[in-house]
């Protein structure tokens, strides 16, 4: 039986790009019909080829430019519109934080229903490059081929290994990095040099649909105070290989400060499940934020932007506007860095996170900088913050709450209307999920204050923090 041939996807003609979309695409219409454009900046006029078709909407590639957008601006990173960390670096910085605080204000009023409260002016970031103090890599031995690469693959004068970052929605397909703008020198040096130290050792790189090799992982974390941490994660253990690659790599870099290796034959990439072993330095290495010293270790989440994650603790504090009398909970605190921000403005802070390493890196935190008036607790938010644990703790003037992207479970939700604090801050990194949750708080609480602060120049992403006044 013949093979129905599929019908080719259409091409759109002269569409004005009008808006950018949560996901980060600019969108254009065509009467009621949506499409979303992955290299376009609203206020160009442009020729759309469809690459995925539904009934209301496709999205597609931006092939011919009528006019391009007074928004646009030059890109500096060679790998731009393949890689996809970056999606906006094609559009003005200004243009990013305007498109942030639309992204916002939508949440908000269309989602959340709150239209009576003024929306801040997103607070920008200083550096909006080689900012951010964590990058993971991944090894691979079948890296993605860019229309340059093609020839040279299909003549056999490509090599085919690759250090740096998974394609978008291709798992098993690794972007080769050359540079990235996106950490701080020695980033890019350790990373260039653990791969031509590989090739030229014919290290083999990891093949992820067989599951076989010997590099799997590098991740490259840097200090405000000036320190750096490599791990490097094997898929085997080889002895003599992972001390010939670490003994150079730590000769190599006299900036590395904890260079650390673990061994992970698992299926998934996951470390924080898996002995972290310590080759050279320290374990940890420290961040500095208003005099206090925040220490960071291999699995510990800390913001990745450190210069913004001061002014977001900022809003955050005069936003709970403490004065020395209160008990605060401080919900999802991961390693304490907001709870230990707080608490010398505090009678006392309660700090809850669902990791226990995490739990441990906040109590040695508090420590460090002779902070005695906080206490950690680890496990599942849902069950950790029930009534025995109010009972026993007190019951909270202020709870501060910063989820992850998939906000509160409805239970914490739930069981923070039970409680009832006086205000509650809710610092967020999605503010769709945050909008869903202040739909359940907003019948108990006002929202008196709304403040945006750019995290992650040069992409869609935006924090946003709410204050929260019990009526």
């Amino acid at each position: 039986m013949r093979k129905r041939e599929k019908k080719p996807l259409p091409l759109f003609e002269n569409v004005a790009i009008i808006d950018t979309s949560a996901e980060g695409k600019s969108v254009g219409k065509v009467d009621d019909f949506v499409l979303f454009v992955a290299n376009a900046v609203p206020g160009d006029i442009v020729d759309i080829q469809t690459t995925f078709k539904k009934k209301n909407y496709a999205e597609g590639r931006a092939v011919v430019f009528h006019k391009k957008s007074e928004l646009r601006t030059e890109t500096k990173c060679e790998h731009f519109g393949v890689c996809g960390g970056c999606k906006w670096q094609h559009m003005s910085y200004a243009a990013q934080l305007n498109f942030k605080h639309k992204q916002v204000t939508d949440c908000m009023q269309r989602l959340a229903k709150i239209e009576n409260v003024e929306i801040a002016t997103v607070k920008g970031s200083t550096e909006q490059y080689y900012y951010r103090n964590k990058l993971e890599f991944t090894f691979s031995n079948k890296r993605w081929l860019t229309s340059e690469d093609m020839p040279l693959a299909d003549s056999g004068q490509l090599q085919m290994n690759a250090l740096g970052f998974h394609i978008p929605q291709k798992f098993d397909k690794i972007l080769d990095v050359e540079n990235c703008y996106l950490q701080a020198s020695p980033s890019n040096d350790i990373r260039n040099f653990i791969k031509e130290y590989a090739l030229k050792n014919k290290l083999t790189f990891f093949d992820i649909k067989n599951q076989n090799g010997f590099l799997r992982n590098l991740i490259i974390r840097t200090s405000n105070k000036g320190e750096v941490m490599v791990i490097v994660s094997f898929y085997e253990r080889l002895e003599n290989e992972m001390h010939a690659l670490l003994s150079e790599l730590k000769n190599k870099f006299s900036q590395i400060t904890s260079l650390l290796f673990v061994v992970n034959g698992k299926k998934n990439d996951t470390i924080s499940d898996l002995k972290i072993e310590n080759f050279f330095g320290k374990n940890y290495i420290e961040e500095s934020m208003e005099g206090l010293t925040f220490r960071v270790s291999p699995i510990s989440f800390y913001q990745t932007n450190s210069a913004q994650a001061y002014e977001l603790y900022k809003v955050t504090r005069d936003f709970a506007n403490l004065t020395g009398n209160e008990l605060v909970y401080d919900l999802y605190t991961g390693t304490g860095t907001i709870a230990n921000f707080v608490a010398k403005k505090a009678k006392k802070v309660i700090g809850i996170e669902y990791i226990p390493q995490a739990i441990e890196d906040a109590k040695v935190n508090s420590t460090i900088n002779n902070i005695d008036n906080t206490d950690f607790y680890a496990g599942d938010m849902k069950d950790v913050l029930n009534n025995e644990f109010i009972a026993k703790h007190g019951k909270p003037d202020v709870i501060i709450t910063d989820p992850p992207r998939a906000g509160m479970h409805e239970d914490v939700v739930k069981k923070i209307i039970e409680v009832a604090p006086q205000k509650i801050v809710y610092v967020s990194c999605n503010p769709a999920t945050q909008a869903r949750d202040l739909v359940l708080l907003k019948e108990f609480y006002d929202v008196v204050k709304i403040q945006p602060v750019d995290m992650f120049p040069q992409t869609h992403h935006i924090e946003n923090v709410v204050l929260l006044q019990l009526k």
